[in-house]
């Protein structure tokens, strides 16, 4: 295991540490404040597809969001997780058509019921929404290690699509430095409840 390997997985313990002693009152509360401040951002205004996903455990709240896109009209795509850990994708139909899905040692998710779209359907979104642990602010991401945005974010490479990327985080979670390897991708804009964060050099 590579020293970035070992410095990752030390500051994942560490946030999610934080992440679970969140309150509901917390989550609730970020989560409102989370789709003001996204909601302004040119990228979501103006896009017809987003793909987001739904938050789980002590993620920064994304429900308020998915709501106000699914009013405005704009296409929402929700990821569903493959048993090889890839990701399928249907469209957001609404907190009622989401069904909870229990992975052995995971969290359980709340994936869309609708029909499947296959993985590739990521590749005609206008904004990716990603999640993450954290983002410095070069726009260098931490995810949870399992790999199912790596696999995205190639596929988006591979096809030529170049949406704007986002990561919705709480305050504490953006950080001076987060460890890089050469694949990551960095995202434009890392979004918080004090602000949106808009990567130097990138859109």
């Amino acid at each position: 295991m590579s020293g970035i390997d070992v410095a990752k997985r030390r500051l994942r313990r560490e946030l999610l540490e934080v992440r679970s002693r969140l309150t509901g009152d917390d989550a609730r509360e970020v989560a409102t404040v989370l789709a003001g401040r996204a909601l302004l951002l040119p990228e979501l205004a103006g896009a017809r597809t987003v793909a987001a996903y739904v938050s789980v455990g002590g993620e920064p709240g994304t429900g308020a969001l998915l709501e106000e896109l699914r009013r405005r009209g704009t296409r929402v795509l929700l990821p569903v997780l493959l048993p090889d850990d890839d990701l399928d994708w249907a469209e957001y139909e609404g907190p009622d058509a989401l069904a909870e899905v229990g992975r052995a040692g995971r969290l359980t998710l709340r994936e869309p019921s609708g029909a499947r779209l296959g993985p590739e359907a990521v590749t005609g979104a206008d904004v990716v929404l990603l999640p993450g642990l954290a983002a410095d602010r070069a726009g260098t991401r931490l995810g949870r290690g399992g790999g199912s945005y790596d696999r995205v974010l190639a596929r988006l490479a591979a096809a030529g699509a170049e949406p704007a990327l986002l990561v919705l985080l709480h305050d504490h979670e953006l950080l001076a430095e987060v460890p890089a390897e050469p694949h990551d991708r960095p995202v434009h804009v890392v979004v918080t409840p004090s602000g949106a964060h808009r990567v130097r050099g990138r859109g």
